[in-house]
């Protein structure tokens, strides 16, 4: 297939640019001058130069093109000004779904996050992975970037609602790697390997090989539904941070720190953090957006995506020895540790 990519510098678009070309696809991706390609490194693609605001470079990219991956987006929890994240995230995905739907692609696979989906919750004390269908709406958005994603799906939807092909998938939390920036929970890692980690908050992810993400999107291409969307995420996957760093430890062979933060004293500090950040201008370490996401243990149930696409579940602990082993390989630890 001829493949259109946006987002392909980033960790979940780099590692798919990877998955797509080792599967015989021909590849475009749409960059921006001065992107990071180091995840594209070794990989051949076609350059298509321009942004998601850029009409005539998605027409000129999308031409010829049987499937089209919109992963590009602006993920920022704290911004001075959140427009631009907002015309990124929703106008560019209705940019890229009408380009594509009029370049005759037969699927357009729109990635949007878990953060769209209904939050877990508890029964008879038991924490319950939530799925595509439990209920949630833009009231429970509860920064900029969930509520423009939130935002961005509804276009989806809507669009796909009105014909064009649109499948729609959320990935949990990957690890892996190509983490080149890296996103914030590879820094979870990279801080660890170099005992920058002192403490932890008690919350929960489920993480994912990033590996199996990208095989998602293309599954997602060749068997998702048209207005469906599917959690790309692990059934075995849904750890707290402590059990996280427990297993780190274990790979990487480097001592797990023991002191939980009261959720209420990182709160207050991302109160003061942002208060500084208002008048510096510079992102706090830890800005309240992400510090009320980690109030909850964000873990999912992946069955449909497992189910009708056939998603693969590398072990968790698989995909965190493969991160370890590439931060390590690429620089990110100050001293290999034993």
């Amino acid at each position: 297939m001829n493949c259109f990519v946006t987002g392909a510098s980033g960790f979940i678009g780099a590692n798919l640019v990877h998955e797509l070309v080792a599967r015989g696809h021909r590849v475009k991706v749409l960059l921006r001058r001065g992107a990071d390609e180091r995840g594209l490194a070794g990989v051949p693609f076609e350059r298509v130069a321009g942004g998601l605001e850029d009409k005539s470079a998605l027409q000129r990219g999308l031409a010829g093109c049987d499937w089209c991956f919109h992963m590009a987006a602006s993920y920022q929890l704290w911004l001075r000004d959140y427009a631009p994240m907002y015309a990124a995230n929703v106008d560019g995905t209705r940019n890229v779904i009408e380009a594509a739907q009029a370049a005759g692609c037969s699927r357009i696979v729109y990635t949007s996050t878990v953060g769209c989906i209904g939050l877990p919750k508890l029964l008879d004390g038991r924490i319950v992975p939530t799925d595509e269908d439990t209920p949630v709406s833009e009231a429970q958005m509860s920064n900029h970037y969930k509520r423009s994603k939130w935002q961005a799906e509804v276009v989806a939807r809507e669009l796909a609602a009105a014909g064009a092909p649109v499948v729609i998938v959320n990935p949990s939390a990957p690890v892996g790697p190509r983490d080149v920036k890296p996103t914030p929970t590879g820094q979870i890692i990279v801080d660890f390997l170099n005992l920058k980690l002192p403490a932890f908050l008690d919350t929960g992810l489920n993480w994912v090989h990033v590996r199996d993400v990208a095989v998602g999107h293309i599954l997602a291409a060749e068997k998702g539904r048209v207005g469906e969307r599917y959690i790309l995420g692990n059934a075995l996957g849904n750890w707290t941070m402590e059990q996280t760093l427990a297993e780190l430890a274990r790979i990487a062979m480097v001592p797990a720190p023991k002191m939980k933060v009261p959720y209420w004293a990182a709160l207050a500090a991302a109160h003061v953090n942002e208060a500084v950040s208002g008048i510096t201008g510079n992102p706090p370490k830890a800005p309240l957006a992400g510090v009320r996401m980690a109030k909850y243990k964000m873990w999912f149930n992946p069955a449909k995506a497992i189910r009708e696409l056939g998603l693969p579940q590398t072990p968790p602990q698989q995909a965190f020895t493969d991160a370890v082993t590439w931060f390590r390989a690429n620089g990110f630890v100050a001293k290999v540790r034993r």
